[in-house]
């Protein structure tokens, strides 16, 4: 072994001293919760800040003036507890767990940043060792026609705005957007020849979504009534007087809906559940790859990578979305090769 004596001399003909080793091996000053929150919360997505901004806020309740290397994967179990006991008690309510889910997720996302940013190595963050809790089954559902037919009958006979109403229920119910693909919407995301409508939904993904040919002219003459077709680039969906619209529009129509049926308030019907219905419909009468493209998703999945050779074309969504609506869509009569012409075609090359 090289003695300590050894070690000495090298480090003198270097001219480095143990100090300086010392302070090069010294890591960056790890900032307080307090400190670094107000760094990231300005670096995620306004849809993470959205999510995670009352658990942060907790957060810096509890260990504002800690440290980040401080808390142990036991303190922030204890802390997703005690997100959990506090949960707000409502009619959908399932014991707290989402809330606990998401305390862990808005850490996970704080302490990411921070093994990104240099603050920490990979096995300093403890995060990675609380494993959240486990996911219940969503209790929402597709809707019946008739359940159907009661929702867009009272939101298109009551309320304030009832023609605002019932062509957003509209647009979620033949596209299967998410509220944030509704309210992402811009005058230009509108092509009226081929009725097609740009959706920007989560995870930042963008597609062309295949809509009825009288939704896209319901969609055309609302940006021109109300002011969002002046410069193409303002909010489409608006009130009468040109003030676009945010989520808590469709709090008020859910709202306003239940007071008149029972059942969808007792339910806690909302938005996404339209969601359910069109894409349970596209799987029960096309198929599964069609039902995953109407709803956008691109991800990995338990279909394995068999999905990435069976993707349905934007073709196959408007020959579903035609079927939907009952009208005929210009991008759902295009010629698609059958398996007995294939065949044919094979015969021939050979």
């Amino acid at each position: 072994m090289v003695d300590l004596q050894t070690v000495r001399l090298l480090l003198d003909r270097l001219g480095v001293s143990a100090d300086d080793l010392v302070a090069g091996s010294a890591s960056r000053a790890v900032p307080t919760f307090d400190e670094y929150l107000d760094q990231i919360s300005e670096a995620v997505s306004p849809g993470s800040r959205r999510a995670y901004a009352s658990y942060w806020r907790r957060v810096r309740q509890v260990w504002g003036h800690r440290r980040l290397d401080e808390p142990t994967a036991s303190e922030i179990k204890q802390l997703a507890e005690s997100a959990k006991q506090a949960a707000v008690v409502r009619a959908n309510s399932r014991g707290g767990r989402s809330a606990a889910e998401h305390m862990i997720s808005a850490l996970r996302c704080l302490y990411q940043h921070a093994v990104a940013d240099g603050l920490l190595a990979e096995g300093a963050n403890p995060t990675v060792r609380v494993a959240k809790p486990r996911r219940l089954a969503s209790a929402r559902h597709a809707l019946t026609d008739g359940q159907l037919a009661q929702v867009f009958a009272t939101a298109s006979t009551t309320g304030n705005d009832p023609e605002l109403d019932t062509l957003l229920l509209r647009l979620h119910l033949e596209t299967a957007c998410r509220r944030g693909g509704a309210l992402a919407l811009r005058r230009f995301d509108l092509d009226g020849e081929q009725c097609l409508v740009r959706l920007r939904e989560k995870g930042e993904t963008v597609r062309w979504q295949p809509i009825s040919p009288s939704l896209m002219q319901h969609l055309l003459t609302h940006a021109e009534q109300r002011g969002s077709a002046l410069d193409g680039r303002g909010q489409l969906v608006r009130y009468r007087n040109g003030r676009a619209i945010t989520r808590r529009r469709y709090d008020y129509i859910w709202q306003r809906i239940g007071r008149h049926l029972p059942w969808v308030a007792t339910q806690q019907i909302s938005t996404h559940w339209l969601r359910h219905t069109t894409l349970t419909w596209v799987e029960r009468n096309f198929s599964y790859a069609v039902a995953r493209a109407f709803a956008g998703h691109t991800g990995r999945s338990d279909a394995g990578p068999t999905a990435t050779y069976v993707r349905a074309d934007v073709h196959e969504v408007a020959a579903a979305t035609a079927a939907l609506t009952g009208e005929p869509h210009p991008l759902a009569a295009a010629p698609r090769l059958h398996p007995s012409d294939l065949s044919v075609t094979l015969e021939e090359t050979v």
